[in-house]
């Protein structure tokens, strides 16, 4: 996978071919990248664990995973996936868009289930380990859903259609009683923030202007954010900021200084600094790193 498609934290990359929105990319961490920081998107993500130990957060809730564990991420969440101690993880990220899967109107699950789940509206949980009792019905459908993709033969969109909608049979008639997912407002200032920062993380960012996106104070915003995403929101943007920085190193032969005038460091000691603090090395030794 390209480290760049999680660049942004609202990703509009185009998963799959024209016509038919579905893709199933290999990951690995942290031999391809140390963390998938938080972000959202349009489409239906499904997390499925091949190998080893990590964590993933959805809605700012972390959990731990293992080999075969599975993650349903409806549209729209928030949810990063990062590295356990000095675990690797290995692990499949299957993405589609929901339409594909929806009928006229009047059709009962498309009104019912498909349509509130493209609003991010789940009714079954989000978390599956092995020893839950839809898992094996919904490991079939990924393994499945990998034979059909090794060779994309013709008609493959039919039958990976047909293991999606396997997939969803599971999750339905295991999930008693239902568990809405209830929209909370804390979240969508957080989306808007984070959106902020990914379309302006290259310019000057200051605390109020990041409260204004809320229309809150000051100090209630230092507050909000400190108490919902764990660290100040200067600690936030200068991470933000140092992870792109990071890709840039190993993806171009660009200056050092100019990466980091690119990711809003506008004080190059500054920078080499705080890129030593979060990587233990300056940034021309973590260039030099194998990729």
């Amino acid at each position: 996978m390209d480290t760049a498609e999680y660049q942004h934290n609202q990703e509009t990359k185009s998963h799959g071919h024209e016509g038919f929105p579905f893709n199933i990319y290999i990951c690995s961490i942290p031999l391809d990248f140390t963390l998938v920081p938080t972000h959202w998107h349009n489409d239906m993500e499904i997390i499925y664990v091949k190998k080893g130990r990590g964590i993933i957060s959805i809605d700012l809730r972390p959990f731990e995973v293992g080999q075969g564990d599975i993650a349903i991420i409806p549209p729209g969440r928030l949810h990063s996936i990062g590295q356990l101690a000095a675990h690797s993880m290995e692990y499949e990220n299957i993405i589609f868009q929901l339409p594909m899967l929806m009928a006229y109107q009047g059709d009962y699950y498309t009104e019912k289930l498909f349509q509130p789940l493209a609003q991010g509206q789940s009714p079954f949980p989000c978390h599956y380990t092995p020893g839950a009792p839809p898992y094996p019905a919904l490991a079939a459908c990924l393994n499945a859903m990998d034979e059909i993709c090794r060779s994309f033969g013709h008609g493959y969109q039919l039958a990976i259609k047909g293991q999606l909608f396997s997939l969803f049979y599971a999750l339905v008639s295991a999930t008693l009683p239902p568990q809405p997912h209830t929209r909370s407002k804390s979240l969508d200032h957080l989306k808007a923030i984070l959106k902020y920062v990914e379309t302006n993380f290259q310019e000057k960012i200051s605390v109020p202007d990041a409260a204004g996106i809320c229309g809150f104070s000051k100090s209630h915003f230092m507050k909000f954010f400190k108490s919902h995403m764990g660290v100040s929101f200067t600690e936030y943007l200068n991470d933000y900021r140092l992870t792109i920085a990071a890709r840039l190193l190993l993806s171009s032969s660009d200056t050092i200084g100019n990466i980091a005038a690119d990711t809003g460091f506008d004080n190059l000691s500054y920078f080499n600094r705080i890129f030593k603090k979060k990587y233990h090395c300056t940034p021309s030794m973590f260039r030099q790193k194998e990729p």
